[in-house]
This record gives structure tokens, sequence and C-alpha cells, in this order.
């Protein structure tokens, strides 16, 4: 197998949009999106398992992504209306 040396990108210097970015400006996004991982600060939601009837999991999964906070408010909505006496 032969290993071919591909030229550097050039930036032409016309579309800023095609700059390459600085190497400060890739650490700042780096740094930036550490931050945004994981459950938010302050959440008071607790990880826990659970098992579901497959077609009640398939069809919330199958409205898309929030499927999990959906299935939280529906949660939610069914506890306000059979709270125990």
């Amino acid at each position: 197998m032969k290993v071919r040396a591909v030229a550097p990108y050039v930036w032409d210097g016309e579309s800023e949009d095609e700059r390459p970015l600085t190497r400060e400006e890739m650490q700042a996004g780096i740094a930036a999106d550490r931050r945004r991982r994981g459950r938010p600060a302050g959440s008071d939601k607790e990880s826990t398992t659970i098992r579901l009837d497959r077609d009640i999991l398939a069809a919330f999964r199958a409205s898309g992504p929030g499927w999990q906070t959906r299935m939280n408010a529906a949660l939610r909505d069914w506890l306000e209306t059979h709270t125990p006496t």
C-alpha cells in the first residue's frame, strides 16, 4: 500500500467561512464543548433502571429526540390526576 502525501490546505484569503481556525480558536471551542457535556448543573434528576412494555417504549422513542423528557412529562401529568388520598 502506498501512502500519498497531501498538500496542506492553503486559504485563499477570500471567503472568511473557509478560513482555518487558529490554535486559540480551536482550544476555545474544545473548552466550551467540555463545559456543555453531561447533565446540567443543579439537575434534580436521578438515574434509574425501569422495565417498560416494548410498545410503550417504542412509541416514545419513535417521537424523536427528547422522548425521555416527554415520558417524564407524561408521568408527571398522570401523578397530578392520580395522587393518593
